[in-house]
């Protein structure tokens, strides 16, 4: 079993006005509500690549109901804490630039950070934990650390995608997969990256820690995979950028669906980077026809 966790999980209210007028009655075009979080987004790319999975953290009130439904009429297995507060609302508002306004999230109480624990402790040896995303204020922010502590031991392994500072704590633990982009690469070693070569050297450096596979995005110029045997280049698919929300967590569950598959290293990373594009020129979440359609455009080369 693929368990994805999003602690701060949200509601994405996207609202569409042609021309916003600051203090004035304003009057949409277009809204549209989704479930949100990096975890989540995870869950729902890997059921559309037929991996079943099931989707844990934090929810409560009309919005965490909101969320649980959502999945489950995609199919997707749940198994969230309630929590007293409802789960937050993130406003993403279009009108030729977007304005994001993000949400706090709901208190954590240490009662239902033990629930949340213990739930976990159905999973063990074979079983993959994601986690993905911020850690709500509420909860310890080496929560990470913890949580792939305590998975690791019981023989799960480990995915994380997460800023360095959540990172970090984890790094004490065996990991099975992690993906920083180029920016948050150099942003753990204290530099700015802006070539291949920057990022092949200094993701090296990051295998020196108990890491299986670090996969390290670079925008349009590519991606990265490095492993401790064999490292690899992709160069991404042409098309037009419609949408960058999500593509990070979709190259995740298209590497995971790809290894769940039986896929060989290269392929499933192949079929990462598809994923991720699938979703990049799409408006929403990569759709399934449009991921099989990009595998093939997708060059992989081998580094020394």
């Amino acid at each position: 079993m693929i368990v994805t966790v999003t602690l701060n999980p949200s509601v994405d209210y996207v609202v569409r006005v042609e021309e916003l007028k600051v203090g004035s009655l304003n009057r949409t075009e277009d809204t549209a509500y989704f479930a949100g979080g990096k975890g989540i987004n995870v869950s729902q790319v890997l059921q559309e690549l037929n991996i079943h999975n099931t989707a844990t953290g934090f929810v409560g009130g009309f919005t965490g109901k909101f969320i649980v439904d959502s999945l489950a009429e995609k199919g997707i297995h749940t198994h969230f804490v309630d929590v007293q507060e409802p789960t937050r609302i993130n406003i993403k508002l279009k009108t030729g630039q977007e304005t994001e306004i993000n949400g706090a999230g709901p208190a954590i109480t240490e009662q239902n950070l033990d629930s949340f624990l213990t739930s976990l402790d159905q999973y063990g040896e074979g079983d993959t934990l994601v986690l993905a995303g911020s850690i709500p204020s509420s909860l310890p922010p080496a929560l990470y650390g913890t949580l792939a502590k305590r998975a690791t031991s019981r023989g799960m392994k480990v995915v994380i995608d997460a800023e360095k500072a959540l990172l970090e704590p984890a790094l004490h633990s065996p990991l099975y997969f992690i993906k920083p982009n180029h920016h948050e690469l150099g942003e753990y070693f204290g530099v700015e990256i802006n070539s291949i070569e920057d990022a092949f050297a200094y993701g090296k450096k990051l295998l020196s820690y108990d890491i299986e596979n670090i996969m390290i995005s670079m925008a349009g110029d590519g991606a990265l995979l490095l492993t401790k045997e064999a490292s690899y280049r992709a160069e991404v698919p042409k098309g037009k950028v419609k949408n960058s929300v999500g593509a990070g967590d979709s190259s995740v569950a298209g590497f995971l669906a790809g290894k769940e598959r039986g896929l060989p290293i290269e392929e499933a990373f192949r079929l990462s980077v598809a994923t991720g594009s699938a979703t990049a020129f799409s408006e929403g979440l990569a759709a399934a026809g449009e991921i099989e359609r990009l595998v093939q455009d997708v060059t992989i080369h081998t580094l020394k």
